[in-house]
């Protein structure tokens, strides 16, 4: 078996500040006694990604996210423990690994505002020393699948959100990175810009083989681009597997949805065994139902209630998602 192009053993990042009290007194008092907190935003974190693969790291605000992106691309130094990319300490920021990586920040930007993209790019180009050739041919073939060839020679701030974030995957790409980061790629686009930028890196990713890393609030994105999931938790991991194995955490259940030519006002007790949610009008409904139940209630429904629609779908990961930020404890049992 080939090594990780990416070996993570016992992670830790701890932040210190310090707390200081209010006023004239506190800014004084704080010259001669400082009182420090201690924040852990990783811990104990292990796992490893081969070539190939493309995972997502996934979790709450503040869960640790982008600390282990700013780790993995030696923005910060690790408090302890092992991490090798590419067989390199990132923090190190030795030039050749430098030009093997790429990271994209939805919320933060690589390109010059006042200049058009195309004059970042070509800065780009001597920074990380692509040839020519090669520099034309991959602009050419981008700004095609990403459709922005028009938009190549225009400001940076006059593009809309979606035109930057391709205009920032251009860039990241350039130098044909092995591994790329991407934190939060799709924030704030619409829907078109959305599938359009993962179509993209699903392209990409099919032509080059690289390891890619995504972190994402939107499902959509890890459903569209990833096999494998990490779950991240008050800095430690929570989950390590396949978004199959993850959309079965809560069981075997299944959605399913009834449509009612009316609206339902009576409190149905046969319903309630399975979680309700009804629609504001009280014409829709949806019940999470075990395999084993599906069969038999449905019928039971459809046989006794003016139904007119009826879809059944297995759990969708935002709602597994969902219920897992909400009770982090349901996962205690898949720990890794």
């Amino acid at each position: 078996m080939q090594a990780p192009i990416i070996s993570v053993k016992n992670l830790n990042k701890h932040f210190i500040s310090y707390k200081k009290s209010p006023g004239v007194m506190g800014s004084f008092t704080s010259f001669f006694k400082r009182n420090p907190i201690t924040k852990e935003a990783v811990k104990d974190f292990s796992f490893d990604v081969q070539k190939g693969e493309i995972i997502g790291l996934l979790g709450p605000n503040g869960a640790g996210k982008t600390t282990l992106m700013k780790m993995f691309t030696g923005i910060i130094v690790p408090s302890s423990g092992e991490l090798k990319i590419l067989g390199t300490n990132p923090w190190e920021r030795d030039k050749n690994f430098r030009k093997k990586i790429a990271l994209v920040m939805g919320q933060k930007s690589q390109l010059w505002w006042d200049i058009p993209a195309m004059d970042s790019f070509l800065l780009l180009q001597k920074y990380y020393e692509v040839s020519d050739s090669d520099f034309n041919e991959r602009i050419e073939k981008m700004s095609k699948l990403l459709g922005v060839k028009d938009l190549l020679h225009i400001h940076v701030r006059k593009l809309s959100l979606g035109e930057r974030m391709k205009m920032e995957l251009m860039a990241s790409l350039l130098h044909n990175p092995e591994v790329i980061f991407l934190d939060e790629p799709t924030i704030g686009l619409d829907l078109v810009a959305q599938d359009n930028i993962r179509e993209f890196i699903k392209d990409y990713h099919r032509k080059n083989q690289c390891a890619i890393i995504i972190t994402s609030h939107y499902m959509q994105d890890v459903q569209a681009l990833c096999d494998r999931l990490i779950l991240i938790f008050d800095g430690k991991k929570g989950y390590d597997g396949t978004l199959d194995d993850f959309e079965n955490i809560l069981g075997n259940e299944k959605v399913v949805s009834f449509t009612f030519n009316e609206p339902q006002l009576n409190d149905y007790q046969i319903l309630n065994a399975y979680k309700p949610q009804w629609s504001e009008d009280k014409t829709q409904v949806e019940l999470r139902v075990c395999e084993e139940d599906l069969r038999s209630l449905s019928s039971t429904i459809i046989k006794n209630y003016p139904v007119t629609e009826f879809a059944t779908d297995k759990m969708p990961i935002e709602r597994v998602m969902k219920e897992l930020m909400n009770n982090p404890e349901l996962l205690k049992s898949q720990l890794v």
